[in-house]
């Protein structure tokens, strides 16, 4: 796969005498073109070859990797970290709700960060949040130690989260949605194997719930790797891409021996670059299709984190094993590792995307039934329709791409949404805690479950619409 995204890169292999008086810029140009499989990069940048594009999409898919084993891994041991830890049914919903909390206080934060130091950067400062969380929280002793240390693991998954899509559109601007599709379909593999892994780690591990947490360190630590050379690329969301200019170049075909040399190329050379004029921030708040598509976020994050903290615990408390109940939260989220390439896809070619949002809605809404009605004689059924219900949070982030013209524009859009959403979704994990421990069993939750599903549909259904938030705003 990412051999495929790397050959859309172009090689030139050009020659030319560099006139005497040439700037350095240009030397440095016309010494990338000569090599095989480079792409000529502006003055004063580095080159960009296909090697790199490749290391990029490998850094996109490991972060994808990392940005819910955190969480999953969590669900699949909670009632062990409870007991260890002395937790009430209450407290272990607020365990589950801080997530969303983290995403919507970091996550609002994402687009500055990547304006100061680039979003290279703040990815990869991420991992290594990730990384030192996931390895200290086991370890923190008591409550407010191990929610610490998640929260810091959290706040590396917020900013990597909004900046994702920034990072599709600006160096994949026309492959948004099959690179989407492979960042979500990293991200569904990532989920579904620390919910499925977990608990038999913890056994061969010794049977302590510590290292099993934290063994999920490594993999986080493998993500900083891909990010490193990134990191001095500082360059604004907004500003034009290396990937981009490649593939730009890569059209304007036999011109290119012509252009690099001779006078024209001279004058060009000698000119200034061209600065992007700074656009002013949209009023994102005056978008109805911005607030449909964080309403949309925030609710299907609700399902999304209600799953991945209670979804075990509910198949437990119905006569299914513990090492059962992981695996059928992992068929959950490893629905998402193809239909979360598919339907990126499917969406990007298509002029609206409500359909999509209402046939995943009427799977969440059987899946449901199902649970409150036969939660352990239909389990399998059961947990492969809400797998598919789960696949709402790949449409989201294809509509974050596909509702903004500009990569500023989609930097805005994705914080709003994201942040608005996650804001919204912190009381859901909380609330299915309460009515659990005060209702003494699953009715009452799965029941609030179902209903959250309806105004999903609604606001999905909106957002699905053709248009800019660019348009809504200068209204």
């Amino acid at each position: 796969m990412m051999g495929l995204m790397a050959s859309d890169e172009t090689r030139t292999e050009t020659r030319t005498e560099t006139p005497k008086s040439a700037p350095l810029g240009r030397e440095a140009a016309e010494r990338d073109a000569r090599v095989p499989g480079r792409t000529p990069g502006p003055p004063g940048t580095r080159a960009w070859t296909t090697w790199t594009t490749r290391l990029l999409v490998l850094g996109i898919v490991l972060a994808a990797v990392n940005l819910r084993p955190a969480i999953t891994s969590l669900g699949a041991l909670l009632e062990e970290v409870r007991v260890g830890l002395g937790m009430s049914g209450s407290v272990a919903g607020l365990l589950t709700s801080v997530p969303p909390l983290c995403f919507a206080v970091f996550g609002v934060t994402a687009p500055r960060l990547a304006r100061r130091f680039g979003p290279g950067a703040v990815v990869c400062a991420g991992m290594v949040a990730i990384t030192a969380g996931l390895l200290i929280r086991p370890y923190a002793g008591g409550t407010a130690g191990f929610l610490a240390a998640t929260a810091l693991a959290l706040m590396g998954i917020a900013v990597s989260n909004v900046l994702m899509p920034v990072i599709v559109k600006r160096f994949f601007p026309d492959r948004v949605g099959s690179m989407t599709g492979l960042y979500s379909m990293a991200l569904a593999f990532g989920t579904s194997i620390a919910a499925a892994a977990t608990v038999p780690m913890t056994n061969a591990l010794g049977g302590d719930w510590q290292p099993g947490l934290a063994v999920w360190a490594v993999l986080a630590a493998a993500a900083v790797l891909p990010w490193i050379p990134f990191v001095r690329d500082r360059k604004a969301p907004s500003e034009p891409s290396p990937a981009r200019d490649a593939s730009k170049d890569a059209d304007k075909g036999a011109e290119g021996a012509e252009g690099a040399s001779g006078p024209a190329a001279a004058r060009r050379a000698d000119r200034p670059a061209a600065q992007p004029a700074e656009q002013p921030p949209l009023r994102i708040t005056r978008s109805r299709t911005a607030w449909a598509l964080a309403v949309f976020f925030g609710l299907q994050a609700t399902a999304a984190y209600i799953t991945m903290g209670w979804m075990a615990q509910i198949f437990r408390d119905a006569g299914v094993s513990a090492g059962t109940a992981g695996l059928l939260l992992a068929v959950i989220m490893v629905m998402g590792v193809p239909l979360a390439f598919v339907i990126p896809r499917v969406a990007t070619r298509l002029p609206h995307q409500g359909p999509i949002v209402l046939v995943l809605g009427v799977c969440g809404l059987a899946g449901y039934a199902g649970l409150y009605f036969a939660p352990a004689g239909g389990a399998w059924a059961w947990a492969l329709l809400l797998g598919v219900s789960n696949c709402a949070f790949p449409l989201a982030l294809t509509m974050v791409g596909m509702r903004a013209r500009t990569g500023a524009g989609v930097a805005q859009l994705s914080a709003f949404a994201q942040s608005t959403g996650y804001l919204i979704s912190i009381p859901g994990p909380l609330l299915v805690g309460v009515l659990y421990q005060h209702s003494g069993g699953w009715g009452m939750p799965i029941a609030l479950m179902s209903a959250l599903m309806v105004p999903q549909m609604v606001v999905g259904f909106l957002a699905g619409r053709d248009r800019t938030v660019e348009e809504e705003a200068a209204r």
